[in-house]
């Protein structure tokens, strides 16, 4: 069995209002520092086999203060970004609703197919993921330790669905709070169980 912890980065600098953030790029906040700080206390003393992340800065930033005195590179990947929103990245959700109804009602009724201008849909982004997943697998087959994988709200949930069977349209479902901690073991066939999701740092 191999364990996979799987984490939302900390709270980034945000201006307090709902945005379409997807591959928007803010730092951490204050908050989001003293967050990474927290889960770097919950692992110290866990020996890391490899420490991959997002390469958006919230994701590096979160697995910097994390991998902190670990003594191992962070691998970052822009395959574990979060879902291009295209036009719509950072715009106030309130906005989009108020600008593009047609659009903003149909994402509702379609989380899984619907394309954003430019963007992407949950779909492409969830094989995006399952592709990311099964190669960090392979990367760390017979690695001593446990995977540490620093990603974003809308892969995690994504990446959960495909691996436990759920329908897409349901990824929010899944709880995913800032610098939340998703415990999954991997069977040497492939099979995956959630041990724990959402754990707060």
């Amino acid at each position: 069995m191999r364990e996979v912890c799987l984490i939302r980065h900390a709270r980034p600098e945000t201006d307090g209002v709902r945005r379409f953030l997807g591959q928007v790029d803010p730092p951490l906040s204050a908050a989001g520092c003293a967050q990474a700080e927290r889960l770097r206390a919950r692992f110290e003393g866990t020996p890391f086999a490899a420490i991959y992340a997002s390469d958006l800065a919230r994701c590096a930033e979160t697995a910097a203060i994390v991998a902190a005195g670990q003594g191992r590179a962070i691998l970052a990947r822009c395959d574990l970004r979060e879902i291009d929103l295209g036009a719509w990245e950072g715009r106030a959700m309130a906005d989009i609703a108020r600008d593009f109804p047609d659009a903003y009602r149909a994402r509702g009724r379609d989380l899984a197919g619907f394309v954003p201008p430019g963007g992407e849909s949950f779909a492409q982004m969830a094989d995006r993921a399952l592709l990311a997943w099964r190669a960090i697998l392979r990367e760390t087959e017979g690695a001593e330790g446990a995977v540490l994988i620093v990603a974003h709200a809308g892969w995690n949930r994504a990446l959960l669905c495909g691996l436990l069977g759920m329908p897409l349209q349901n990824l929010f479902m899944l709880a995913q709070d800032y610098g939340c901690v998703n415990r999954l073991s991997v069977a040497e066939d492939g099979f995956v169980r959630l041990c724990a999701l959402n754990e707060r740092p």
